[in-house]
């Protein structure tokens, strides 16, 4: 199940909840610190050097639990009571180059103003250019607000333990938090209420998509037809299909403008390309349509974006808009039961509410809502860092894998067809929640696998590794 996001108050619920049935705070902190230890040791390699810094409260325990759990590392652990005298033996330990530097100076309970001494070793541990693992939360960080208290570490991966806290989704919260990973299994009974959005695990996607049926055939598996490319922007019709072929889906169609058909039509040769016409129709067997990709043209016919009005408010089958195509769509309800998904990014939002980005980003949920509510009660993915999956009134489900480095063109084009091709199988429709998450999950993963394989990747690299990462039930 996803990670719940939660406020403190909530979280020590839980942890009463969880004492209550005989568990302990000792079993706690060692599973704790076990999933602290193996978090630390996929950052770094056999003999590296990690310096641990613990403070006096539980957040320090998980640190030191990790300090001696963690395998073929040279661990050297400072109990850090006197900010002063760690300040004054801390170029000394930077000296040794440490390949990580774990904080666990301060967790969750954390809300006053740090005090001086305590503001100044943050602030170096943050200027020391070494990468930084943050127990639960990043020290000096308000867990609600995600607000900085004058301060706090600036981690390259913070591993939330239990649930992600609530402060952590914020974007005043995103430069101290960094690539956020969770540990859901520390031993805490399952989460007994009620949350409004959780986190993606990859735990969530254990052997998904499920086997296909043995006698499968292309009609078994749908068919997908996009509708992407015009002059300038040829290649996003060729990264949406390439995007939807990684799907796997029986059958892609791609229409695409005829002063772009031939250098898209040679990079594709199980795709059927086509130039669309001024009555063009997507075939009887469709089961799912892209619109959007690479429509950016000023010489796009009125034709084309009346099919896609159309389409939108009347197709029976799945219909994922993107791009430029969202500026098209026609406020109001959509066939009853028709599957409809829009992926814009904070920017795109921001046009179709008529607001600015950054009032986007200020509250994404109330965002993401508003988009669902006034185009249909339709799936919205809103883009970006900490990318969300909902609608109108479901739940939403924040995902975390990805990185910086998907902010290229033509990364959204492949992410949009990948949607469409795993929308397009009838099986796949039937969760239709999880089929897209697990297309934004995936993607994102892909980014994570080959930035840690040659950080230098490119979104054809991208597309080459899309569905590649895999999750077992014995993950």
């Amino acid at each position: 199940m996803p990670l719940p996001v939660i406020t403190v108050a909530q979280m020590r619920e839980w942890e009463k909840v969880t004492w209550a049935t005989g568990q302990t705070e000792e079993a706690v902190i060692g599973k704790a610190g076990q999933a602290v230890a193996r978090c630390a040791e996929q950052l770094t390699k056999p003999g590296d050097f990690i310096l641990v810094f613990a403070g006096k409260g539980h957040n320090g325990d998980d640190a030191i639990k990790a300090s001696e759990a963690m395998l073929n590392r040279e661990v050297e652990l400072i109990h850090v009571v006197d900010p002063d005298l760690v300040m004054s033996q801390l170029p000394g330990l930077l000296a040794k180059k440490p390949a990580l530097i774990i904080d666990g100076l301060f967790g969750i309970g954390l809300n006053r103003p740090l005090g001086y001494s305590w503001v100044k070793l943050l602030q170096a541990i943050n200027g020391s250019s070494r990468n930084i693992l943050a127990v639960d939360i990043p020290s000096g960080l308000n867990a609600d607000t995600g607000e900085a208290l004058d301060d706090a570490v600036r981690a390259t991966v913070t591993l939330t333990l239990g649930a992600a806290k609530r402060g952590m989704l914020r974007p005043a919260a995103w430069p101290f938090v960094g690539k956020l990973e969770a540990a859901p299994e520390i031993g805490l009974v399952p989460y007994p209420f009620s949350t409004e959005i959780s986190m993606l695990v990859p735990e969530d996607f254990a052997d998904f998509p499920p086997p296909r049926p043995m006698a499968g055939h292309k009609g078994t598996f749908g068919h997908a037809a996009i509708v992407a490319g015009s002059f300038g922007y040829h290649g996003a019709a060729v990264l949406a299909a390439r995007g939807a072929q990684r799907a796997h889906p029986g059958l892609i169609t791609l229409f695409t403008d005829e002063l772009v058909y031939h250098p898209v039509a040679e990079q594709l040769q199980s795709v059927m390309v086509k130039t669309w016409q001024s009555d063009f129709q997507v075939a009887e067997n469709c089961t799912a349509l892209l619109l959007g990709p690479g429509l950016a043209s000023e010489k796009i016919s009125e034709a084309v974006r009346k099919f896609c009005e159309a389409m939108w408010k009347e197709a029976p089958f799945a219909v994922v808009v993107d791009a430029s195509a969202l500026q098209w769509l026609p406020e109001g309800p959509c066939p009853e039961n028709a599957l409809r998904v829009m992926t814009p990014h904070p920017g795109e939002a921001a046009k179709l509410l008529k607001i600015s980005a950054a009032e986007v980003q200020e509250d994404r949920p109330h965002a993401l809502r508003a988009l669902s509510r006034r185009w249909g009660k339709c799936h919205v993915v809103l883009k970006g860092h900490q990318t969300m999956i909902g609608r109108e009134r479901d739940d939403i489900l924040v995902n975390c894998s990805g990185n910086p480095h998907l902010a290229q063109g033509g990364s959204g084009d492949l992410l949009a067809g990948y949607v469409a091709g795993l929308l397009a199988q009838p099986a796949l429709q039937k969760e239709p929640i999880k089929t897209i998450s697990y297309a934004i999950w995936g993607h994102g993963a892909a980014a994570d696998a080959l930035q840690r394989s040659r950080p230098n990747w490119t979104v054809e690299d991208l597309a080459d590794e899309l569905g590649n990462v895999v999750v077992s039930r014995d993950c």
